[in-house]
């Protein structure tokens, strides 16, 4: 997979950005790549200079974010409709969770804030950012 090296090429790719301090949000995002056969998505740590640089193109600041983005085809999600536009792509059972968007934001949103809010305690949190293996290391933007 080609990941371009400019914010303004990232467009139309689908991009994840994640806290990479947190132990759940790195374990998501190795379920998501186990879980992505078609190679749709890269990631990028929101503690990184790409979630940085791409997040500020779109007048959002990385540092701000809580735990996970999604930028797909030009466009930010974030809290449980990212959540859920990404279980939408994925193999397997998975994109059943779509069902759950009739479910009004506010309320996907506060059980969603409640895990965030609780995820260190709960799930640990590392010193450093995690760093992906070998071969998954190309889909990461930095």
């Amino acid at each position: 997979m080609a990941i371009r090296s400019s914010a303004e090429d990232f467009g139309n790719q689908r991009i994840i950005f994640f806290d990479g301090v947190c132990n759940l949000c790195q374990q998501s995002v190795q379920f998501i790549l186990a879980h992505d056969p078609k190679v749709i998505f890269s990631f990028a740590s929101l503690q990184g200079e790409a979630a940085k640089k791409i997040l500020s193109s779109r007048q959002l600041d990385a540092q701000q974010m809580n735990s996970f983005v999604l930028l797909e085809k030009g466009k930010v999600y974030t809290r449980s409709t990212a959540a859920l536009r990404v279980a939408k792509q994925m193999s397997g059972i998975w994109p059943v969770l779509c069902v759950f968007m009739v479910v009004p934001s506010f309320i996907r949103d506060a059980v969603y804030d409640w895990i965030a809010r609780n995820r260190y305690r709960w799930f640990g949190k590392l010193e450093t950012c995690w760093i992906p293996s070998p071969e998954w290391k190309e889909r990461f933007l930095d």
